[in-house]
């Protein structure tokens, strides 16, 4: 992934209120509970930077959206225009997207509004990401005074994905690292399905049990799924009292398990790999 970021800096009012009504729903003027170092790894993606709605269902009207967002940002500094996939808007005006009159002109005004943002709009910054910056448009790619090559993470940083997605308190250190050393080439995002994965498996185990015991102290028990073996009362959890189902821990084992599996692989391939770092050579600059 490539994040394109450029520091901004107007045009009239008078725009159909339905447009600006659009484009409030999606500003967030709150303050999100995010730090920097909630974000693991990308030390160097996250030094440079500490520097949308805008495809309307009216055909012809997403030039004025575009046009209305940065009139209402700019009433709104200091603030950020956040573009996600900017590649869907700004591909090059040579392939597919080029025939597309509707498109052209969206992509135009949105240039028309990035010149010399940096002279009268000072608190301002778009920040835009993509995952196939070659098709980005050159004069697009100019705009952005900072392009920055977002790579996979490193060991250390599989380590704080894995114990941030589980929560904390399940993995041992030694188990973190031993999970991190096994999933290399894993991006943040394939983690996090990792993990979900693994925090899935008390609820197969509820679904599949044929079998539930008591658990606890008399006048408090509660129903565990077992196995047949261990007696307890041949039932569905759907046959359990409400509030008196006791759900299994998650442990280190269900993790390792699904490595054993191979139920969670590696999303990227190495040939992507290899395009991001060609084209970060030649116009990026590196974010790990």
């Amino acid at each position: 992934m490539v994040v394109c970021a450029t520091t901004a800096t107007g045009f009239g009012t008078g725009f159909a209120p339905m447009l600006k009504e659009s484009l409030a729903n999606a500003i967030v003027s709150k303050k999100p509970n995010v730090k920097w170092d909630d974000i693991a790894g990308l030390e160097a993606a996250k030094k440079v930077l500490h520097s949308g709605d805008i495809m309307s269902k009216w055909f012809g009207e997403s030039e004025k959206l575009v046009r209305q967002l940065f009139v209402m940002v700019r009433q709104k500094k200091p603030a950020i225009i956040f573009i996600d996939k900017i590649d869907a808007l700004c591909s090059s005006r040579e392939g597919p997207g080029g025939a597309n009159e509707h498109t052209a002109r969206m992509k135009t005004e949105l240039l028309i509004q990035m010149q010399g943002l940096d002279s009268e709009n000072d608190g301002l910054v778009v920040l835009a990401v993509t995952n196939l910056p070659w098709a980005l448009d050159p004069a697009a790619r100019r705009r952005f005074q900072k392009r920055i090559y977002v790579p996979l993470p490193d060991r250390k940083a599989r380590e704080d994905l894995f114990r941030i997605h589980s929560g904390g308190g399940i993995l041992a250190d030694d188990e973190l690292s031993a999970l991190a050393r096994e999933t290399d080439g894993f991006s943040a995002s394939d983690i996090h399905n990792f993990v979900e994965e693994a925090l899935r498996v008390p609820l197969d185990k509820i679904h599949a049990a044929t079998h539930f015991k008591k658990v606890g102290c008399r006048g408090s028990e509660l129903y565990a799924p077992c196995d047949p073996r261990e007696g307890g009362s041949a039932m569905t959890w759907e046959g359990i009292p409400k509030d008196k189902l006791k759900e299994p821990r998650v442990t280190a084992e269900e993790f390792f398990q699904i490595l054993r599996d191979g139920k969670v692989k590696s999303t990227v391939g190495s040939d992507e790999l290899g395009e991001y770092k060609k084209w970060t050579e030649t116009y990026g600059m590196e974010g790990k």
